[in-house]
C-alpha cells in the first residue's frame, strides 16, 4: 500500500449554526481522490481546510510530516488550493500572474505550465487584463498555473465548470495521469464526472 501523504487527524469545523466536521480524521493516498457529497455537506469547506485558506477549531493537517499549524510557510508552499471563485490577482495579465504565483511555489515547472498553456490555447489573451477575461478563460489559466505548481498536494474545487470542449478534455487527461501519481496527492471535488477509473472516492 502507498504511504499516505495528506493527513487529516481529529477535525472539528463548522459555522455559526452547523457543525460539518466532529473528530473527523482521514488519510490521502498518491493518487486522486473525487470528493463527493449533496450540497452544503462540506466538500469545499474541507478543500479550504486543507489547503491553509480555514483555520480548523480543533484538529492537525500534515503534508508528508509537515505540521500546518507549526511550520505554515512549508505546508503552504507544498500544497495547492484551486477554489471556484475568479482569480483574485485580476489587474494582472496572464503571465504576469503565472510569474507571480511561480515565485510562491519553489518546484514550479516552467515548462509543464507551458504545455497546459498551449493545450488551454491561452495564447491569444497574453496581453489582456485577467479582469477582462472570461470566467471560462480565467479558469484554464488557474487551472494551467495550479497543474504547473508541481505541489505535493493539489487540491481542486469543481476544476472542470466552466470549461471548453477541448479544455475539458486535457483537464480530464490531467486528472486521469494524476491518478496514477506514485507520491503527489490530488483531492477534486466536482459535480462533473471525472474520467479518471483509478479516483479513489470519498463520500462526506
Amino acid at each position: 500500500m502507498p504511504t499516505p501523504v495528506l493527513n487529516v487527524t481529529h477535525l472539528v469545523f463548522g459555522y455559526a449554526h452547523r457543525l460539518l466536521f466532529a473528530d473527523w480524521s482521514c488519510s490521502f493516498e498518491p493518487g486522486l481522490t473525487w470528493v463527493q457529497g449533496p450540497n452544503g455537506c462540506g466538500k469545499s469547506t474541507l478543500l479550504r481546510l486543507m489547503g491553509g485558506a480555514l483555520a480548523p477549531l480543533k484538529g492537525t493537517l500534515s503534508l508528508s510530516g509537515c505540521d500546518a499549524q507549526n511550520d505554515p510557510l512549508a505546508y503552504r508552499q507544498q500544497v495547492l488550493w484551486l477554489g471556484p471563485d475568479r482569480i483574485a490577482f485580476d489587474h494582472l495579465t496572464p503571465l504576469e500572474y503565472a510569474g507571480f504565483m511561480a515565485g510562491l511555489y519553489p518546484g514550479f515547472d516552467r515548462h509543464a505550465f507551458e504545455q497546459h498553456w498551449q493545450a488551454f490555447a491561452l495564447a491569444p489573451h497574453q496581453h489582456q487584463r485577467i479582469a477582462a477575461l472570461s470566467t471560462g478563460t480565467q479558469r484554464k489559466l488557474a487551472l494551467a498555473v495550479a497543474l504547473a505548481a508541481q505541489t505535493l498536494a493539489l487540491l481542486l474545487d469543481e476544476p472542470l465548470s466552466g470549461l471548453d470542449a477541448a479544455a475539458l478534455i486535457h483537464a480530464q487527461q490531467v486528472l486521469a495521469e494524476r491518478a496514477q501519481s506514485a507520491k503527489g496527492v490530488t483531492v477534486v471535488a466536482s459535480h462533473e464526472a471525472l474520467h479518471a477509473t483509478e479516483a479513489r472516492v470519498l463520500s462526506l
